[in-house]
């Protein structure tokens, strides 16, 4: 069995790298406007953390910004136990012993019919409604019973 790579596939980076470009004045000023409208944003809903130098805002602006991981952020988090906090003592309820009674695993007493009639069998009505076919007095084979059900079946 040979080693090659897929159709379409291949080794070499042909893609040529990007050059930095070189930030006119009219950019500049541009940036630092928006740059102030982003750091007032963010005051105006209380993320100080958020706030940018303008060399982070360009760099952000072109896709190049991973934010800083602070971790005294991480420590106020409400999931972060902090000692000192408060917390709500529960009693502990023991569970129901069932040392004495073994009732979840008693075996289920088998379903015997104990009715006069004698169950012949079970027919099919309609689709699948199951219809019970006794033995009456009269007819104690009960095929009497059963030719009807198979009459009405078909009519």
């Amino acid at each position: 069995m040979t080693m090659h790579l897929a159709r379409g596939l291949t080794l070499i980076n042909t893609t040529k790298r990007k050059k930095k470009r070189k930030i006119t004045k009219n950019q500049m000023e541009n940036y630092e406007k928006r740059w102030r409208e982003h750091n007032k944003h963010m005051r105006q809903q209380h993320l100080h953390t958020h706030q940018l130098t303008l060399k982070e805002y360009i760099d952000y602006c072109h896709g190049e910004y991973k934010p800083k991981v602070k971790i005294e952020a991480v420590m106020n988090t409400p999931w972060h136990h902090v000692e000192g906090t408060y917390r709500r003592e529960t009693p502990e309820y023991k569970s129901l012993s069932t040392e004495n009674s073994f009732s979840p695993c008693t075996k289920r007493e088998p379903m015997v019919y104990t009715g006069e009639r004698k169950l012949i069998g079970i027919a099919t009505m309609h689709k699948s409604n199951m219809v019970p076919v006794f033995a009456d007095d009269d007819d104690k084979t009960g095929k009497r019973q059963a030719t009807e059900i198979a009459k009405m079946r078909r009519n």
